[in-house]
């Protein structure tokens, strides 16, 4: 019996070193060299600058966003928005699976226990079978059983680097969540202060038009002025009253759109004004091509290619054999012989191996499917590399005009503000017509709002800057 069993571990041990020695392949790990080879980076960024340094994406979110009461909605957000809470939850559920992935390779043991009692009686109570039938007949049993069952090595292996996989993702969804709610909660900020900032500017307006209504009615009560010129500046007038009841609701449509990222009902946002953003200077020194890996979206397309690549690896490792091992230890008192009292011992071990030969080519469409899927993966990912780039040129190419029709519209408010104080001088020496100051204020008013959308538009597209980057660091 000895010589058996040694014959059977034996034949075990080296079909275990057999399977092992043809299947380095499935053991490999993912580098994105091997998988993509070099990615051609030369002039990602189109026109744009491509620096040394780190710039705004190494810039974390309270660096980039100084007012300190945006600071305080933007930590808010973070912690009560249900996308936030919920990609949490997410990110734990994939740690769970990646535990049990872990456990795979744990033997499963397993505990069972068994007993019964049993009598005999005879109906005709016969006095030479009445002592045999007074006794009870108790058996009892217990097994401790720990093994694999039809077990894969190679597969678990890759499906747990799978799992791995599968938790960055969430992880890189979650930072996507973060950076998206970062951006959105600073928009919706900076718009109030716009939205701000207009309303009085319109307000002198329509005061403006409405002194000079009053003025051309009194002048045509006077005999001074038609109905056609007064009917045209009333128009005009109630035209720019309609204008400002438009800004003040998209004011508080906006407070309500930031209320609902906060995740709370609708009320008064307090805020500062749009000056206060100051956007760093080092927006304008470039960024590295390898910053744009920080991007989740390009994070994403790259886990997507490893994923992929450890499901072809888990494809290949269904063409080698399953192990099956099973030990099991008991204790009874019915071992086959008959009742024994006290029990007795028994052990029992198992090993198979079981190699598929034949699987109507199931094995093999799907290993080619999963070869499929690796190229697909990859030309993903090289696009998302493309796209990124040039996104991140669109964003400093938005950054350094915006910044261009800064000085241009602070020369063109300057000078409107010297046409407006010199047209009323004349006027009050009553050598102009009060339509020439309405009409220089007015100018002036359009040129201080052109000023308020440049400051706006710095803000979005140094915003989408920091996002193309990948929404730099937490």
């Amino acid at each position: 019996m000895s010589t058996m069993k040694k014959t059977l571990y034996n034949v075990l041990v080296c079909a275990l070193v057999g399977a092992t020695m043809t299947s380095c392949a499935v053991f490999k790990n993912y580098k994105r060299e091997k998988v993509v080879g070099e990615i051609r980076t030369d002039g990602i960024y189109g026109d744009a600058q491509s620096g040394d340094s780190l710039g705004l994406g190494d810039l974390s979110w309270r660096e980039l966003f100084t007012d300190p009461t945006l600071q305080r909605l933007i930590e808010k957000a973070l912690a009560q928005n249900t996308d936030v809470r919920n990609t949490d939850l997410q990110i734990q559920q994939v740690e769970y699976s990646l535990k049990a992935s872990r456990l795979a390779f744990i033997p499963s043991i397993s505990f069972s226990a068994n007993g019964s009692i049993s009598k005999t009686y005879d109906p005709y109570d016969r006095a030479d079978l009445r002592d045999a039938f007074a006794r009870n007949t108790k058996t009892y049993g217990a097994s401790l059983t720990m093994g694999w069952q039809n077990v894969n090595f190679f597969a678990l292996r890759n499906q747990l680097q799978g799992a791995k996989v599968s938790l960055k993702q969430i992880q890189t969804a979650r930072q996507a969540v973060q950076a998206g709610l970062v951006a959105n909660v600073a928009k919706l900020y900076y718009t109030i202060c716009q939205l701000d900032e207009q309303v009085v500017l319109m307000e002198q307006t329509v005061a403006n038009w409405k002194t000079y209504w009053d003025m051309q009615a009194r002048l045509m009560e006077a005999g001074q002025a038609n109905q056609a010129s007064v009917s045209s500046i009333e128009a005009t007038y109630w035209s720019m009253v309609g204008t400002l009841d438009e800004l003040k609701d998209d004011r508080t449509i906006t407070q309500t759109a930031l209320c609902t990222l906060l995740g709370e009902s609708s009320h008064f946002i307090d805020h500062t004004t749009l000056a206060s953003f100051q956007a760093p200077a080092l927006i304008t020194t470039g960024a590295p091509v390898s910053i744009l890996s920080r991007r989740p979206d390009v994070k994403q397309a790259e886990l997507k290619l490893a994923e992929a690549f450890y499901d072809k690896q888990e494809a290949a490792s269904a063409f080698y054999p399953s192990l099956t091992l099973s030990a099991t230890g008991s204790f009874t008192n019915s071992a086959g012989i008959g009742i024994v009292n006290p029990g007795v011992m028994i052990g029992n071990a198992i090993a198979s191996l079981a190699q598929p030969i034949f699987q109507n080519g199931a094995l093999r469409a799907r290993y080619k499917i999963a070869k499929n899927d690796i190229e697909i993966a990859k030309n993903d990912f090289v696009q998302q590399v493309v796209a990124a780039g040039n996104e991140v040129n669109t964003a400093m190419l938005e950054v350094r005009c915006a910044e261009e029709h800064r000085i241009y519209y602070g020369h063109e408010a300057d000078a409107n503000q010297r046409a407006y104080d010199a047209t009323r001088r004349l006027y009050e020496n009553s050598s102009a017509n009060y339509l020439n100051v309405i009409t220089a204020h007015n100018t002036l008013l359009s040129s201080r709002m052109a000023q308020i959308r440049n400051r706006m538009d710095a803000v979005d597209a140094t915003i989408e800057l920091y996002l193309a980057l990948g929404g730099g660091t937490k």
